[in-house]
């Protein structure tokens, strides 16, 4: 496992720009639909308050049980990016492997993390757009668009170290369910190898820098472009998500998500086992 994380850092690192961007863009998307199947089947889990027009949980199934179906289906977005074959920033922090058995340079690595990431954005937020004309968020009676709104909100008011500490818990699982399926030797094994960390970092609540570009995009476009009928339908106002703004979506959680990626997935995972395994003695 450790020799192929290390061959296929070395692949990835020397991938032509234009092939890396286009799989990264294609990783954003498949990352987004994962998050789409998650906040579908999440729809009727939250209700607007009556009181203070807050987002809260319903009564209509436990809280762990709603995140765990969530997280179920969230890992539709790893199993795309996986078994279809494409370069998502979070998985690609493991390069740091080849990179530190001295088969890749820094500059390859900050090359590749660079492209992949902006190609991981463009990606997300395309497909946010997207799904903002599909008017998907008014399904359900509204129960779709109070989710995404609520899910984007709370995202976009985490503090700074909260948000840290939650991107380097979810890169870690992130990178260890990739490290698991290079043990695979079938589809299945890669599906099955991906499937429980995955599930385990939705449903605590951990932050992912690439979802968080569909996730929170797509409440914002609600919020400002939602017509009336569906605020009267959901009960609530544009003004009720106050923490839903650009720059609290790149302040508040963007940029310390990204770093706790980081140090989740490039340190305690892929450091970790080559110090474990590919450290020359």
């Amino acid at each position: 496992m450790a020799a192929r994380a290390e061959q296929i850092g070395v692949r990835k690192a020397n991938l032509r720009w234009d092939n890396m961007f286009a799989l990264s863009v294609l990783a954003g998307s498949f990352i987004s639909l994962g998050a789409i199947f998650s906040t579908t089947v999440s729809a009727g889990s939250m209700i607007i308050s009556a009181a203070d027009g807050a987002s809260v949980y319903s009564a209509s199934l436990p809280y762990g049980v709603t995140r765990l179906l969530a997280g179920l289906v969230f890992t539709l977005g790893l199993i795309l990016v996986v078994v279809g074959g494409a370069e998502l920033f979070t998985g690609n922090n493991l390069i740091v492997m080849a990179w530190a058995s001295g088969k890749v340079s820094t500059a390859l690595v900050l090359k590749n993390w660079i492209i992949v990431y902006l190609g991981n954005f463009a990606g997300a937020f395309a497909t946010a757009v997207l799904m903002f004309f599909t008017q998907q968020y008014t399904f359900g009676s509204g129960s779709v668009g109070v989710v995404a709104l609520a899910t984007a909100n709370a995202k976009a008011g985490l503090g700074f170290w909260q948000a840290l500490a939650l991107g380097i818990m979810c890169n870690a699982l992130v990178c260890l369910a990739v490290w698991m399926s290079f043990s695979a030797r079938t589809t299945t094994d890669r599906i099955l190898a991906i499937i429980p960390p995955i599930t385990a970092f939705v449903a605590a609540g951990f932050e992912h820098s690439i979802a968080n570009m569909y996730f929170i995009p797509i409440g914002l476009f609600i919020k400002a472009g939602a017509d009336a009928s569906f605020w009267e339908k959901i009960h609530s106002s544009a003004d009720k998500f106050a923490n839903l703004t650009w720059g609290h979506f790149f302040v508040n959680n963007l940029i310390p998500v990204t770093l706790g990626n980081i140090i989740g997935g490039a340190v305690l995972v892929g450091i970790v086992y080559w110090a474990v395994y590919l450290r020359k003695r």
